[in-house]
């Protein structure tokens, strides 16, 4: 299977955030997140009236993958309005997974603005191999 391209990966964030649920905050967020296989799951933001409870669309995607046994990652494209940046909860759990991640950021129209990786986005990010050395 031949890998996807950004503008690919953007289409599918694109398409993802055609199904967010923004009632409270009308900032509509999709991801596309490309495994190591080559498949893509898509992700939106989902929103509570009580804010706590509402997951980010770069979470979605992840979880999507991880719950049918996805491990290892290779890119994301987040998209909206004003190309906005992964929060701080959704790089923590990105960096669980893949630190090295690819991250493209795009507006709802399609154009990339930034395409950076993730441990720019997050230096020094706390992952699993931190509590594998200070094992006893």
């Amino acid at each position: 299977m031949p890998e996807a391209s950004d503008q690919q990966l953007i289409k599918a964030a694109i398409d993802a955030s055609r199904h967010a649920y923004i009632p409270y905050s009308n900032y509509r967020v999709g991801a596309a997140l490309l495994t190591a296989g080559g498949a893509i799951y898509g992700g939106c933001n989902i929103e509570s009236v009580s804010f706590t409870p509402t997951v980010c669309a770069e979470r979605t995607a992840l979880f999507k993958a991880v719950s049918v046994g996805q491990r290892e990652f290779k890119a994301i494209a987040v998209v909206t309005r004003d190309a906005g940046s992964p929060c701080g909860v959704c790089r923590q759990m990105m960096y669980e997974f893949a630190p090295d991640l690819r991250v493209i950021l795009a507006d709802l129209d399609g154009n990339s603005r930034l395409v950076t990786t993730l441990r720019e986005l997050l230096p020094h990010g706390f992952g699993p191999a931190h509590l594998d050395e200070n094992k006893s």
